[in-house]
């Protein structure tokens, strides 16, 4: 019998929630919750805080962010986009220890720590790559090439960016994903770039290659080293940005508009 992803277990009553990342330290799960629209400076949005099997521990873990989206953690810190800014959070105190500000990024989606320490955060709707070196925060890279920047993952030596698509972005035409150098900052597409979708979450499958979103359509696709996509399953519009165990094989994937986590095992 053909494996095939099975939904396993579905946590309602999220607000808006745009990511969610697995923290294997703790054993935890984080989920951004806007709570409100994407770009809205309202300080409502707020980090909850599941168990792996998606049962909520904490509703409203660290509150007073406006509008958060991705996640990446790095020891005891917890960075969250959210709008214009980088978001520090300490993990253990559970509350906001610093944030750096972005003027002129419009709308910061996904985060990415490399193996040196730097964070990477996408600012989609102003094809930018901004990067935490140290103490200092700001742009590191600035390109029409990058179509609208979301998920991001840092690979070693290069950084792996699934892009929305040029365009307005409910009409952006469908992308694929590229890799940026670390060193030389060289932008090249991921196999021949033949389009995949309007590209929301990221992460890596185990196996060399990933896992992506398209968040327009609503589905769930692999995508091997060289570039050629698979889609795993057609899902509601609105998917976000996910994080894959490949340890469980379990992907948890927010629905941004349905306010719902659910989480699928590829079963054999």
């Amino acid at each position: 019998m053909a494996a095939e992803w099975k939904e396993v277990w579905r946590t309602q009553g999220l607000q808006q929630p745009e990511s969610v990342l697995f923290d294997p330290e703790r054993n935890v799960l984080y989920v951004s919750n806007m709570v409100g629209g994407p770009t809205d400076k309202d300080g409502n949005g707020y980090i909850a805080k599941l168990s792996p099997d998606g049962k909520i521990l904490e509703a409203e873990w660290v509150k007073g962010l406006n509008a958060p989206k991705g996640m990446a953690v790095r020891g005891d810190r917890l960075y969250v986009a959210d709008i214009d800014r980088l978001v520090v959070i300490d993990i253990g105190k559970g509350d906001i220890s610093k944030v750096y500000e972005a003027p002129d990024a419009k709308f910061l989606n996904d985060v990415a720590v490399d193996k040196d320490g730097r964070v990477f955060v996408s600012g989609t709707l102003t094809n930018t790559i901004y990067a935490l070196d140290g103490d200092t925060f700001g742009v590191w890279l600035s390109s029409d090439d990058l179509a609208g920047p979301n998920g991001l993952y840092a690979d070693d030596d290069r950084l792996i960016v699934a892009s929305w698509g040029k365009g307005e972005m409910m009409s952006a035409k469908p992308d694929h994903l590229r890799t940026i150098d670390l060193k030389s900052k060289e932008i090249a597409a991921l196999g021949d770039g033949t389009p995949i979708g309007n590209l929301d979450g990221l992460a890596p499958d185990g196996n060399g290659g990933f896992l992506v979103t398209d968040w327009v359509a609503g589905a769930l696709f692999q995508v091997e080293p060289s570039g050629k996509a698979e889609k795993l399953l057609d899902l509601n519009q609105g998917t976000a940005d996910l994080s894959y165990r490949s340890d469980e094989k379990l992907v948890m994937i927010p629905f941004m508009k349905d306010g719902v986590l659910a989480a699928y095992r590829l079963e054999q």
